[in-house]
């Protein structure tokens, strides 16, 4: 009896000791939940889309119905920057499909040709061509035959750009008719296979096939797919090789995906992904994997004009798994660093440096830019790309 009775206290000491000798109560083994792992928040891209347009609205649209230079009283007028302002106008309606941006855009057809001299028409083909090119862009979302109307006028005065001076192309202006560039061509190119598409004419694809060739054999590195800008500027008949912009690189992919989507061709996506993924990997396009700075001005829309083009390169059913994915850890990581590095937020105004903080004015074409990446990134997103 007393031996039992020394084995069982023996017991309850031992287990006294083992419970003592936790590094945590007992109760709190049992029914402490576990840590649940830290994630991030996905980006609301609509979000952000939201307040760069915001930001382009209050700070850049003027009384008279048109973007400013600047957000600092600078009232300047620059024609082809009104015709990428329609086109974010058509961006946001797209994804919102609110009537304000309908509102606002043909305020701004009013005020931009108002201010042209009461003309859509311009000295200058390329600034003709984005002005087409936005319009018949809202053609097709809203129906509205009066922006089919514009395109389809400016496309006839485009055309008397065609000279056989530098083997053909298109003039850069009307009062240089033997400087030929890839702003007035391939934007050209773009158009007229746009319009083909459109309308079935067969005059357009010949146009448009007929201007590609000349951009392709003229101002294309054929080694690397690099695009230079232009050929006898200073009139000596050299090609300014050393302009490496990044609206060069995304006007050609344009122009490569619309003559692959009008005519099925494959050498024409060939192009638009060859060139695509040398700005990828190109140390001077895209240093750090981010589109370099090309200062304010019209510069200010460069990054801008090659993030449109590639992002609807990315979305081409046709291009492969490997290059799409690509393209939108491209454009995720160029849209990340210009939200958190390269914009004043709130309320969302952009630096022409998409890994600083703008400082005073910010230009309505670097605004601009902002607001196209941040538009191709909720759209990539409401794809479920993301």
């Amino acid at each position: 009896m007393v031996s039992l009775t020394a084995s069982r206290i023996a017991g309850a000491l031992l287990s006294l000791v083992l419970l003592c000798s936790c590094k945590e109560p007992i109760d709190d083994v049992i029914t402490k939940p576990p840590t649940p792992p830290v994630t991030a928040a996905p980006a609301n891209w609509a979000a952000r889309a939201d307040s760069a347009q915001n930001a382009l609205r209050q700070g850049f649209f003027t009384a008279g119905q048109y973007y400013a230079k600047n957000n600092a009283g600078d009232a300047g007028f620059n024609y082809w920057w009104q015709a990428h302002g329609l086109d974010v106008l058509m961006d946001g309606y797209k994804r919102t499909s609110s009537s304000d941006y309908l509102t606002q855009a043909q305020q701004l057809q009013a005020g931009a040709k108002a201010k042209n001299g009461n003309t859509y028409l311009n000295e200058f083909y390329d600034d003709m061509e984005w002005q087409a090119l936005a319009c018949l862009r809202a053609f097709q979302l809203t129906g509205d035959p009066a922006y089919k109307a514009t395109a389809k006028l400016l496309w006839e005065d485009i055309k008397t750009g065609w000279n056989e001076q530098q083997g053909g192309g298109i003039a850069w202006k009307k009062t240089q008719r033997d400087y030929k560039n890839t702003p007035a061509n391939a934007p050209a190119a773009i158009l007229a296979a746009r319009l083909y598409l459109l309308d079935k004419n067969p005059d357009d694809l010949a146009w448009a096939e007929k201007i590609y060739q000349w951009q392709k054999a003229k101002l294309v590195d054929p080694a690397t797919g690099l695009v230079w800008d232009g050929i006898n500027r200073t009139g000596d008949g050299q090609i300014d090789k050393n302009w490496r912009f990044t609206y060069c690189q995304g006007v050609y992919i344009g122009a490569g995906q619309a003559l692959y989507q009008a005519t099925k061709k494959p050498e024409y996506l060939a192009d638009a992904t060859r060139t695509a993924n040398f700005v990828l990997g190109d140390a001077d396009m895209a240093p750090g994997g981010i589109l370099k700075n090309e200062n304010a001005g019209d510069g200010g829309l460069f990054k801008g004009i090659l993030v449109r083009y590639l992002a609807q390169l990315a979305v081409e059913p046709d291009v492969s798994a490997t290059n799409r994915t690509s393209y939108i850890n491209f454009l995720k990581f160029n849209g990340e660093s210009s939200w958190k590095r390269g914009a004043r937020r709130p309320p969302g105004l952009f630096n022409t440096n998409w890994t600083t903080l703008p400082q005073g004015a910010v230009e309505s074409s670097t605004q601009m830019s902002g607001v196209m990446l941040m538009e191709v990134m909720a759209d990539l997103q409401a794809r479920k790309l993301l």
